[in-house]
């Protein structure tokens, strides 16, 4: 049998503090370091507003952990339905949006962002 260890300050659980019916998404930096940021992000029927288009200068690799949504790319127009499970790789500089994410159960996302 393995001896349990008692769970260090950087242990926590991606399902726990979820905030329900949020106006804003929920986004919480999980690890950061000069090279790497990892985001919990939680949505729920959240999209990116009208005409607004995400162009950051990192690489973001993404993963779908609950949930279901749809992400828009530009240049050339894209869409990527996702559910839970899948990941994708969103390039720097690479305009894209979130069209929708689930509105009756909490999307939650873990984003990691490449420097």
């Amino acid at each position: 049998m393995i001896p349990m260890k008692t769970p260090s300050p950087n242990t926590a659980n991606l399902f726990n503090n979820i905030q329900a019916k949020a106006t804003d998404e929920q986004v919480d930096v999980l690890l950061s370091t000069p090279q790497c940021r990892i985001e919990r992000i939680v949505s729920m029927g959240h999209h990116s507003v009208d005409d607004f288009w995400y162009q950051q200068s990192e690489d973001e690799w993404v993963l779908l952990v609950q949930g279901g949504a749809v992400l828009r790319y530009q240049q050339p127009d894209e869409l990527i339905t996702m559910v839970a499970g899948d990941y994708y790789l969103i390039p720097a500089h690479r305009p894209h949006r979130v069209e929708s994410t689930d509105d009756k159960n909490p999307t939650i996302w873990l984003a990691i962002f490449l420097s």
